[in-house]
């Protein structure tokens, strides 16, 4: 039998109960005999990015992330879209991995959850893909309409994102396994 994978969720919003992070915490319960989740709560910690300070010895906030990035075994992002687009915190923390490659061939998970969410999505796959994250279709979710799907007390009441939600968790343990 193989080990539980370690997961580190990063979710995009930075409300304290946003819709995508009741997400992450109904993945836990869905996922609690495949993997164990970390959630990356730090967000609001990461400066803004600077090429200058993109150093061997770059903000401490930084350096943090990058440990918590290379010591997951996957990444598991759950957002919202904001304004047709990523929200600025989440591309801002991965705009600090470009250089240090913790994204590369890792394997992620990736779920839009918001109102509509399509933009915000393609566009962070595309970001994904050129910093060579690992992913496959079936570990990519939109989920439209998120506050309609997923209760306050972190349920999926929807039974087809349910579904959908439980396809994604099985895809990427196999992506983590595969590594």
């Amino acid at each position: 039998m193989t080990s539980k994978k370690n997961v580190l969720a990063i979710s995009g919003s930075t409300r304290k109960s946003s819709s995508n992070l009741n997400l992450i915490k109904a993945i836990e319960t869905i996922a609690t005999d495949i993997f164990s989740i970390t959630l990356f709560d730090s967000l609001l910690e990461i400066p803004p990015f600077n090429p200058d300070e993109d150093t061997d010895a770059p903000p401490a906030a930084i350096t943090r992330f990058r440990k918590q990035l290379k010591e997951a075994d996957g990444i598991l992002i759950c957002t919202p879209e904001y304004a047709m687009g990523i929200p600025g915190t989440l591309k801002n923390a991965i705009d600090w991995t470009v250089s240090s490659m913790e994204f590369s061939n890792k394997p992620v998970a990736l779920i839009t959850a918001s109102s509509v969410g399509q933009k915000g999505h393609t566009a962070l796959l595309e970001t994904l893909k050129i910093i060579e994250a690992r992913m496959l279709d079936s570990t990519q979710l939109l989920i439209p309409f998120i506050k309609t799907k997923v209760s306050a007390d972190c349920k999926i009441t929807d039974e087809s994102t349910l579904q959908e939600v439980q396809k994604l968790v099985a895809s990427f343990s196999l992506l983590m396994n595969e590594a």
